[in-house]
């Protein structure tokens, strides 16, 4: 691959780039995220995973076994989508549209 090359089309990072970390002594794909966004896009790594694992393989002469998959993460909380595209006028901040959620599941919205 040219170093050019997107890998992670999502959050446009090249080959360049992912090269650069593993350099610096990134060895995982989390090491790799946590340096460069690669994989926080909206696809969550789905599409670039794979040419993740294949560049650190490369550089780092690491079987594919010992490869670890990227840690995926839930989302923080539920958000019904009737509340995001509702038509009310007194939703007026993010946090109205996740307390109008949270009411139609019955939960209560509480301060930690």
């Amino acid at each position: 691959m040219d170093k050019s090359t997107i890998v992670c089309r999502c959050e446009e990072i090249n080959v360049d780039e992912i090269e650069t970390v593993i350099k610096m002594g990134a060895t995982t794909f989390d090491d790799i995220k946590r340096l460069t966004r690669c994989g926080m896009g909206p696809c969550q790594a789905k599409v670039c995973m794979n040419l993740v694992n294949r560049i650190i393989h490369d550089n780092t002469d690491k079987p594919f076994s010992d490869l670890t998959p990227a840690n995926m993460r839930m989302p923080l909380k539920l958000t019904r989508i009737s509340a995001l595209a509702s038509s009310d006028q007194t939703i007026t901040s993010v946090t109205s549209v996740f307390d109008e959620s949270l009411q139609e599941v019955g939960e209560t919205n509480r301060e930690e």
